[in-house]
């Protein structure tokens, strides 16, 4: 069974802050509330190919994977998947300009788990969403803090 899970967030700043923030995995540990570390595997900036290693608590787990950037539009919409971890998944941001002023943020994350993981896919899946409006949760108040 495959995990898909898309959340979203309105964020009160424009849709280049909020890219520019989101999209560096060095602060990903600042607002995934999962993410203990994030260690650049190549140099940066930020562009397809760039690989970042990630250290993560899951479900009383700790998880270490790489993920690579595989689809970049800067400001608009960054792609990345699993280079090497415990299971294939793929994480898509997306920013758009809300009707009413800031940007909405959409977080996806699919995966296809495997083996002794593919039979606790629905509650992965659970658990992966409310880890994640968490995470938007927590974003959305560092960059709504930031413009104050």
């Amino acid at each position: 069974m495959a995990v898909d899970v898309l959340t979203d967030v309105v964020i009160d700043r424009p849709c280049d802050q909020v890219a520019a923030y989101a999209a560096d995995p060095s602060n990903a540990p600042n607002w995934y509330v999962n993410i203990d570390s994030v260690v650049w595997r190549t140099e940066p900036p930020l562009r397809v190919g760039s690989q970042a290693a990630f250290v993560a608590r899951f479900l009383g787990r700790r998880l270490e994977y790489t993920y690579e950037i595989v689809e970049l539009e800067k400001g608009h919409r960054l792609v990345m998947r699993t280079a090497e971890g415990p299971f294939p998944m793929e994480t898509t941001y997306t920013w758009q300009p809300h009707p009413e002023g800031g940007t909405t943020m959409t977080l996806r994350n699919r995966g296809e788990p495997a083996g002794f993981a593919r039979i606790g896919a629905p509650a992965m899946a659970a658990a992966m969403r409310r880890a994640n409006r968490k995470d938007l949760a927590k974003l959305k108040s560092l960059l709504e803090q930031q413009a104050t």
